[in-house]
């Protein structure tokens, strides 16, 4: 008997607990995390726009250069691989959230093309995209506004060469260096 008071004792306590964390108010905080299809500036007001369908997500700052975003949102509430599935979801797959880089900025070698007939984001994504999965590629942008493709890799993985061929692979109109 004595044990069954017990065990309605400490059920009570604990969902006393739950209860009240439960009704404690929820705690956003800032996160940064790596961004695949951050590839142009102008993809920010996408972003911007995508995440006023997603309660409880504030987009706070975006690098640009380094294919980061910082969001504001209660990491207790909404898990960082939840968010990456409503972002992918969202955005038909062309933002998802990316492992964070593995080399220090200063092993990676940039390399700027220069490309023509980029005139749309749906042309630019197309070059970013054709690149951007290339094994040793860390990140990279490419602007249909400047004709620029720029890509941040591993130099003992991939070379300009493997990206000017991924290029021209998808149509992408390289111009001479």
């Amino acid at each position: 008997m004595k044990f069954f008071g017990l065990l309605i004792i400490c059920t009570a306590v604990i969902g006393l607990r739950l209860n009240a964390a439960e009704a404690a108010p929820a705690a956003p905080k800032a996160v940064t995390h790596r961004l695949y299809g951050l590839f142009c500036v102008e993809r920010e007001n996408d972003l911007r726009a995508l995440l006023k369908d997603l309660p409880g997500v504030k987009l706070l700052k975006v690098d640009f250069e380094a294919a980061e975003a910082s969001f504001e949102y209660d990491p207790a509430k909404l898990s960082t691989g939840q968010l990456g599935h409503l972002l992918a979801h969202a955005s038909d797959g062309t933002f998802t959230l990316a492992p964070a880089s593995k080399l220090p900025q200063e092993k990676l070698t940039r390399i700027e093309i220069p490309v023509a007939g980029l005139d749309c984001k749906a042309c630019s994504y197309g070059a970013y995209d054709s690149i951007c999965k290339i094994d040793g590629v860390d990140r990279a942008t490419a602007s249909f506004k400047l004709g620029l493709v720029k890509a941040w890799i591993d130099p003992t993985k991939t070379n300009l060469a493997a990206l000017v061929a991924a290029l021209k692979k998808r149509d992408v109109d390289v111009k001479a260096r």
